[in-house]
């Protein structure tokens, strides 16, 4: 039999490797390989165009806020071609304006992505405004707020290389008044196409949206008929069931789906 030598050391940047949970992984943070994935996730989070591996290995930059730190003449000179230069410049330039939404989602934090700013849009103005307290009223796990408020901590100089006004777009806050109850879906949607796309407009009027049965949930969604755990759940607990998200949306409901 064959017998397979698994590697000591990673093969871009020759740390020692570390096992965890029988796989082997790199924990230097400063591997080239790490380092170009985390900018062509920023890039393409950004939808900054032309940021893809190849471009991202010439223009030999360590994180993802040397960007905004690369002239016309360099990017020119990097990718041999004056016309690719610029265009690439007026992409990065263009990025400067992106809203917390965006930018947020880009910085590769674990569980922290669109779902999860848009929640936090609700009820935070920007960045300075997110903590604990915060992301239990938008609706954030415990895993997802740890990972999230520790990333801020550990980062908090670094931020200030962005150009960013690290500000959510959305202003639409949800205070304790305008709350018109916690709703959970269950299964399928017969109304929206993702659950993402019916959390967004039941969160527009005033709901708030999770992901579990929490016990703050006053309203399961249930469009597909299927009696899943989560229903059995509200049943037990004299949960309102909804069929329809029509229901709760009203009059509003035939000018509010998302394309």
């Amino acid at each position: 039999m064959l017998e397979i030598t698994p590697p000591t050391h990673c093969p871009s940047c020759k740390f020692e490797l570390e096992w965890e949970n029988h796989l082997l992984y790199c924990k230097n943070p400063a591997c080239s390989s790490k380092v170009a994935k985390r900018i062509e996730h920023f890039a393409k989070t950004m939808k900054i165009k032309g940021l893809g591996p190849s471009t991202i290995r010439k223009l030999n930059i360590a994180e993802p806020y040397d960007l905004y730190y690369l002239d016309t003449e360099y990017l020119a000179d990097a990718l041999s071609s004056l016309k690719l230069g610029q265009k690439l410049f007026y992409e990065i330039e263009k990025s400067r304006n992106a809203p917390l939404n965006m930018v947020l989602p880009s910085f590769s934090i674990p569980l922290i992505g669109r779902t999860a700013t848009e929640k936090l849009s609700t009820v935070c103005e920007k960045l300075i405004d997110i903590n604990e307290t915060t992301c239990a009223r938008a609706g954030l796990g415990p895993k997802a707020t740890n990972n999230l408020l520790s990333w801020l901590k550990d980062n908090h100089d670094v931020l200030s290389l962005y150009p960013f006004d690290f500000k959510f777009k959305r202003r639409n806050l949800v205070s304790t008044k305008e709350n018109r109850g916690t709703v959970c879906i269950s299964g399928k949607l017969k109304s929206y196409k993702t659950k993402a796309q019916a959390t967004e407009i039941l969160e527009k009027y005033g709901y708030i949206v999770k992901s579990s049965m929490t016990k703050d949930v006053s309203i399961l969604v249930n469009e597909s008929g299927i009696e899943s755990s989560k229903t059995q759940r509200a049943v037990s607990n004299g949960i309102t069931i909804v069929t329809d998200i029509s229901e709760l949306l009203g009059e509003n409901y035939g000018t509010s789906q998302v394309d």
